[in-house]
C-alpha cells in the first residue's frame, strides 16, 4: 500500500466516524489507526463542539457505540483496517493536550497555562479569560526564593492569532487542597465561614 492509498484510508475513516457523529454535540479532533497489521487499534479523540464542560464516560460510551455501529455496517472493509478485528478506542484529548482552539482556552479558563507570545519564550500564566478572538492572560513568576509565594502580575488581553500552542499546567497548591478540604466538609484557616 503506498502513502497516497493510506492517505485515503485515512480521509474516508475520518469521514465515517464525522457522520457517525454528525449530530452529536462534538468536534472529531483525531482519527488513525495505530498498531500491528495483525492487531490494529481506531483511534478516535472528540472534544464538545461548545461549552466548557467536558465529556462524560456515559458520553463517551454513547459516541462510541455510535462509531462502532458505523464501521461495523462497511463489513470487511474498514478504511485502514480492512477485514479482520481491530480494536475501537474512542477518547477526549487529556490535560496534556495542546490548546489551540478558541474552545479549548475556554474550557481551562482559571488554570495556568504555559504559553508563548509572538514566537517568544514560553512563560506560564494564569488564564482568566477566553473568547474566539483572544484570551486574557496573567503572568505568574514563582516566588523569589524556595516557600514564597508566586507573584501574579497585571492581566493582559492577547489575541489568539499571536499565541504559540498553550499546555495546561496541573497544580496543586493551598488553593486546591482548600477546595478539597471544604468538598470533604473540612475548615481551614483560609478559608473559614463566620
Amino acid at each position: 500500500m503506498d502513502s497516497t492509498d493510506r492517505h485515503d484510508d485515512a480521509a474516508s475513516l475520518r469521514a465515517r466516524v464525522e457522520e457517525a457523529l454528525a449530530s452529536a454535540d462534538v468536534v472529531v479532533e483525531e482519527v488513525r489507526v495505530a498498531g500491528s497489521a495483525a492487531h490494529p487499534t481506531v483511534e478516535v479523540v472528540v472534544d464538545r463542539a461548545s461549552g466548557t464542560e467536558g465529556l462524560s464516560l456515559d458520553e463517551l460510551a454513547g459516541l462510541s457505540g455510535r462509531v462502532s455501529a458505523a464501521l461495523d455496517a462497511l463489513g470487511d472493509h474498514v478504511p485502514g483496517v480492512g477485514a479482520g478485528e481491530y480494536l475501537l478506542e474512542l477518547t477526549t484529548a487529556g490535560v496534556d493536550r495542546p490548546l489551540t482552539q478558541p474552545r479549548h482556552f475556554a474550557r481551562n479558563v482559571g488554570r495556568l497555562v504555559e504559553v508563548a507570545v509572538d514566537g517568544g519564550e514560553p512563560f506560564t500564566a494564569r488564564l482568566l479569560a477566553a473568547d474566539e478572538d483572544a484570551v486574557e492572560l496573567a503572568e505568574v513568576r514563582p516566588g523569589a526564593k524556595k516557600g514564597m509565594k508566586a507573584k501574579q502580575l497585571p492581566a493582559q488581553r492577547v489575541e489568539l492569532a499571536r499565541l504559540g500552542p498553550a499546555v495546561v499546567q496541573v497544580e496543586w497548591t493551598p488553593a486546591q487542597q482548600a477546595a478539597d478540604a471544604a468538598a470533604a466538609g473540612e475548615q481551614t484557616a483560609e478559608h473559614t465561614e463566620a
